[in-house]
């Protein structure tokens, strides 16, 4: 069943620029590797490293590393079908630049020159070999590691985002809901289908910036829209007017909006990891101070007690005292209980109108959320 899948996933999901739009080479004077055919893009400034990087499938795939000296964060970019490192080149450098990030791309299993052939579990494998590569080789830490996927590389951005529970930050351009859903409007999702995003978003918990243009062709919008009114955390999203799947870059405000995502994150808090370790001894200390106070106030109570002769003595007293009241209690208890019962009807009837002003305070609050949302949009979409 799964060589079914991912056959039928390499048919339909991956076209691989044929021939690859670059080669590698060693750079003689300086023994790096060097991608060829992209010189004429790259300016003296850019600091870019080559590398290959191997992958637990197997595969030994291509990526590149953009370096900025002012970043603090990472952006892992995970691009879209029908392109390559050597297509994709121009556009890491201008991010890493204009964002102050920098950027690590890669080329899945069997794109440019990298090895194998692709498929959806390699792309796993794939984008998962380039972030152990950005912590064991460039000591980027998780917190500080913003995931992009475009089209396709939104399969495996959003897979390695629900096992990252510290991750900065997502952004999904033009991303779809399901490989199947590209082709088919499907209203579930079926044992064969691939990068089964819908099902995915909901999983992550850091911040998520959804861009898409209203007129693409082949990821329709509505899979954008779905996407971000599925996520946890939503940023505001960027509905490019007229923009279609591959020219979202062309526009004014693409740039603009990941500046401003990007410079948002960056003031957020870093989020925090408490070890097991950590967690365990809060436990221990709670514990142990709740006991302290179970056993102090079991010690009050003991010396609270008076000695069980005087208790003696005064339950006689009692006793004495309650037989003279025992015909002035039922009297009393049979008033008392006439009143209750009417109060008790009173209760019940302020309860209900208590419960049918809240149902209808939830009613406005849940039609106010709607409209909030749907304002959003029709904002965003005017944009």
């Amino acid at each position: 069943m799964g060589s079914a899948t991912s056959s039928m996933a390499a048919k339909f999901a991956f076209f691989p620029p044929d021939p690859p739009s670059y080669d590698i080479y060693v750079d003689a004077s300086t023994g790096k590797m060097r991608m060829s055919d992209v010189l004429n893009h790259q300016r003296e400034d850019v600091d870019v490293d080559v590398l290959k990087i191997s992958t637990k499938k197997g595969n030994e795939i291509v990526a590149m590393y953009v370096k900025n000296p002012s970043a603090s964060m990472t952006l892992l970019y995970s691009h879209g079908n029908a392109a390559d490192l050597g297509q994709m080149f121009h556009i890491f450098t201008e991010l890493s630049l204009h964002l102050g990030v920098h950027v690590m791309g890669y080329d899945y299993s069997g794109y440019g020159q990298s090895s194998g052939k692709p498929s959806e579990q390699d792309t796993y494998a794939d984008i998962d070999a380039a972030y152990k590569c950005l912590e064991e080789t460039y000591g980027v830490k998780e917190e500080d590691i913003i995931l992009y996927g475009q089209s396709v590389g939104s399969g495996p951005a959003l897979e390695l985002a629900i096992h990252l529970p510290r991750l900065r930050a997502v952004i999904l351009h033009s991303p779809i809901l399901s490989g199947l859903r590209v082709m088919y409007p499907v209203k579930r999702t079926f044992w064969f289908d691939i990068y089964k995003n819908i099902d995915k978003i909901p999983l992550v918990n850091c911040p998520v910036l959804v861009i898409h243009g209203t007129e693409d062709e082949v990821v329709d919008f509505s899979h954008g829209k779905q996407l971000w009114e599925l996520c946890k955390e939503k940023y505001e999203p960027l509905w490019v007017k007229g923009g279609n799947h591959c020219n979202l870059e062309l526009y004014p405000e693409y740039l603009k909006h990941l500046r401003k995502f990007v410079s948002a994150i960056e003031k957020l808090p870093r989020p925090q990891f408490v070890s097991e370790q950590s967690t365990e001894q809060l436990s221990e200390q709670s514990l142990t101070a709740t006991d302290q106070k179970s056993r102090a106030s079991t010690e009050l109570r003991e010396k609270s007690r008076p000695s069980t002769g005087q208790r003696e003595k005064s339950r006689l007293s009692t006793d004495s005292r309650e037989k003279s009241r025992t015909s002035t209690d039922k009297r009393e208890k049979s008033r008392r209980s006439m009143e209750r019962s009417g109060k008790a009807r009173n209760s019940t009837d302020q309860s209900e109108r208590a419960r049918n002003s809240f149902d209808r305070l939830g009613d406005m609050v849940r039609s106010v959320g709607l409209c909030n949302v749907d304002c959003l949009k029709q904002t965003a979409l005017e944009a």
